[in-house]
């Protein structure tokens, strides 16, 4: 057969084509990927089952980089029958990855929520980025989640953003479901990703399957509990894993194989006993003469309660790209990870069966206006009606109810608690809103819970629970990122202003905010990367060529020397005369420098002579003096000034005064040695000791002055003070030191003077010289 295509395949393909003519269609089906042979057809949105509570699963997929998520999300969409082809990362035609910025890079930048059933099971699954500049798109996901998926690169085991998705899931206290993917990679080791799990994570791993064969050898894998085996032999273009050999193990397998199973189910059931004491019961009572003779049901209800419990992590194996062991994984999704109504909601109890519901997500759609993910924990939500919101204090009326499927979206009647919806026609809902069905529902909520609090302690404590009707929030990480944005005209300036603030409220983690002294648009955000996909949406859906820039340094100005001087000035405007003679002096303060005040005062025979208005342009005069420094015109401080005397002639207007003082000042500061003052930055960096020379040799680098290194748990805390000046870049750097795994945070401590060397680079530097 020509280009090895199997003679079933063509004949499908033909069979399909028949009505086409011949030249029309012919050897077409072998270049393109087309699953067009398949039997069953793609299933609808519509038809998702919508089963009682405790048949929904929702779910999130977190990982390092590149570990497989959107594939192993992808390959749950195809099995479970929602998309027709299998989309591929590197072909740029996954589902969850819809965005040009994704497609072109080949990563997550944006949690995608997508719903479907598996066998009678419906699962709301949200696909979260790997990378550390969207760590917030994990942290809103997991929110709202009741359980998580925690995607392995078998062969690399447990990473650096791996570690930090993990404490972001224990945070919010949800179980979790290990999948070790990539075992068909030559180097995978399941033992040194099992100890990884236990070393790092400080989880206690339950395996629950091994594989059959390593490296490129691997065909399948052997469920420990079912003592399925199950092997995946298609070879061909055209296999696409939906079907696969399952039987149990047989006295006439493989020896090794059936030996590996017996000692690893055997560690199995004792691990499980430890953990469980109903098990352990159960095994010492009907099974303490063969404890391999427990039956699969029991079994699995024990891991179930030792998974919800968060006692230990049931770990599974496969690999997405090549189309095994994803089955087995949605299987152990409905099994083990919780439904909505097993996670403890307190708030949800005084609503009863009123809609309670909370804003995790907003996305901004040209046709619908801004979408508003909600995740619903009690009630029902209809379209057409009106919606509180508790954190706004103002009602809203939500026209559409959709599901989502990425970027599809269907839309629906009504849903049910313990589902994730989408909605059109919420403009004021941000994230972390909490929704309920009117100001009377929460008024009553709100009486339930100061009743239930007089029950339990009597009514000192009605109050602190009444204040807890709110819904938790999502928890914005500080931005370590800055730069500045300018459009390319001022005629785009409030269209600039518009997209910033549509992105604002779709990422919490990005903040804009504008520099008061150099007026420059600042763009605060969580990494190089994030900076530079926002910059990228601004001219792709917003048609603005932006440009993004350093952000300047605001530095500031005082002196080292005091000075007296004496500025007379006489002008003549129309047909008056405006003459004013002022002396004064200027004078370093006594105190640190450590704020923008500045001190103005009067000789006793000064403040008895002039008038409230002239002293009024005196102050105004100085004020505006103390805002350029003599050196590079930055804002002076810790300058304290002396009025020695100001002679008016009669006529002379208030606002002359003022221009007379301010020459005055700007000519004494210029004779007063002037000295720049830097921002210096308290800066804490979290991270492991193993990293932390590397990082002190950099931060000497950076004149920086170590006040303390501090023990937290594993890792070492480093307090420093560092110039601002010197942090640009300085989380991609402290990235690369440190393989992704430290964090740090910035907060202004103080102004000090710059070193000669420094101060006489920063002049040359700004007069164009170097």
């Amino acid at each position: 057969m020509p280009f090895g295509v199997p003679f079933s395949v063509l004949r499908g393909c033909v069979r399909h084509c028949r009505s086409c003519s011949l030249q029309a269609c012919g050897w077409r089906a072998q270049w393109r990927r087309s699953y067009s042979f398949l039997k069953d057809d793609v299933k609808s949105l519509r038809a998702v089952v919508n089963p009682d509570i405790s048949k929904i699963r929702n779910i999130g997929i977190m990982a390092h980089i590149d570990a497989g998520k959107t594939t192993t999300t992808e390959r749950m969409l195809y099995y479970s029958g929602y998309t027709r082809a299998l989309g591929d990362v590197d072909d740029g035609d996954t589902v969850t990855d819809y965005m040009a910025q994704e497609r072109e890079r080949g990563i997550t930048i944006q949690s995608a929520a997508v719903t479907f059933d598996w066998k009678e099971y419906r699962i709301n699954l949200v696909d979260t980025p790997g990378h550390v500049d969207f760590t917030l798109e994990v942290e809103r996901a997991l929110r709202v989640l009741d359980g998580a998926v925690a995607v392995f690169d078998a062969s690399a085991g447990v990473e650096a953003q791996t570690l930090t998705v993990w404490r972001q899931a224990d945070k919010h206290k949800i179980p979790c479901v290990c999948f070790l993917n990539k075992m068909d990679k030559p180097d995978a080791s399941l033992s040194y990703s099992l100890e990884s799990i236990k070393t790092k994570l400080k989880a206690n791993p339950v395996l629950l399957q091994i594989p059959i064969g390593s490296g490129k050898g691997f065909i399948g894998l052997v469920d420990l509990i079912t003592k399925q085996r199950m092997v995946w032999q298609g070879k061909s273009w055209a296999d696409d894993g939906r079907l696969f050999e399952s039987r149990v193990l047989e006295p006439t397998d493989d020896p090794e194989l059936l030996e590996e199973v017996d000692q690893a189910r055997g560690g199995l059931i004792e691990q499980v006993a430890d953990l469980d004491d109903e098990f352990a019961e159960l095994l010492l009572g009907e099974y303490g003469d063969n404890f391999d003779a427990v039956p699969a049901g029991k079994f699995q209800e024990a891991v179930r309660r030792v998974t919800l419990a968060r006692k230990g992590v049931p770990v599974l194996c496969g690999s997405s790209l090549k189309n095994k062991g994803v089955q087995p994984l949605l299987d152990a999704i409905t099994a083990y990870l919780p439904a909505p109504n097993e996670r403890n909601h307190d708030l949800v109890r005084w609503y009863k069966d009123d809609l309670c519901a909370l804003a995790f997500k907003v996305v901004h759609n040209k046709q619908r206006g801004p979408l508003v993910f909600l995740r619903i924990y009690s009630g029902t939500m209809k379209p057409q009606s009106a919606v509180y919101n508790i954190n706004r204090n103002g009602t809203e009326r939500m026209s559409r109810l959709l599901l989502p499927f990425a970027d599809q979206h269907v839309e629906i009647p009504s849903l049910s608690a313990g589902n994730i919806a989408l909605t059109v026609g919420l403009k004021q809902t941000v994230t972390g809103d909490t929704i309920v069905s009117s100001k009377a529902s929460a008024a009553a909520a709100a009486r339930r819970a100061q009743n239930d609090a007089e029950e339990k302690r009597g009514s000192a404590g009605s109050s602190r629970e009444s204040s807890s009707l709110v819904l938790a929030g999502v928890e914005v990480p500080d931005p370590v990122f800055f730069c500045s944005i300018e459009p390319p005209t001022m005629s785009k300036q409030a269209d600039l202003e518009h997209a910033l603030n549509c992105l604002q409220r779709e990422d919490p983690s990005l903040k804009v905010r504008t520099d008061p002294d150099s007026g420059q648009t600042i763009l605060c955000g969580m990494g190089e990367l994030h900076i530079e996909i926002l910059h990228d949406r601004i001219k792709r859906e917003y048609n603005i060529e932006t440009h993004l820039g350093p952000l300047q340094v605001a530095y500031r100005e005082t002196i080292l020397q005091s000075v007296t001087t004496t500025d007379t000035l006489d002008r003549i405007l129309g047909e008056k005369r405006h003459i004013v003679t002022v002396e004064l002096t200027v004078s370093p303060c006594s105190e640190s420098a450590t704020g923008t005040s500045y001190y103005i005062t009067y000789e006793e025979q000064v403040e008895a002579q002039i008038s409230a208005e002239v002293r009024e342009a005196v102050d105004n005069g100085v004020q505006s003096g103390y805002l350029q420094g003599p050196l590079l015109g930055y804002p002076v401080q810790g300058v304290s000034t002396v009025i020695r005397s100001v002679h008016v002639e009669p006529g002379t207007s208030l606002a002359m005064v003022s221009a007379c003082v301010s020459r005055c000042m700007l000519k004494a500061l210029q004779q007063a040695s002037g000295q720049v003052l830097e921002p210096v930055m308290s800066l804490e960096v979290t991270i492991g000791e193993e990293y932390l020379s590397s990082v002190l040799g950099d931060l000497a680098q950076r004149r920086g002055c170590v006040h303390d290194i501090q023990s937290r748990h594993d890792n070492k805390v480093l307090l420093a003070t560092v110039p601002l000046a010197e942090m640009m870049g300085y989380s991609t750097v402290l990235r690369t030191l440190s393989s992704g795994t430290a964090t740090f945070s910035l907060e202004l401590a103080s102004y000090e003077p710059m070193n000669p060397q420094a101060q006489t680079s920063l002049l040359n530097k700004m007069a164009g010289l170097s």
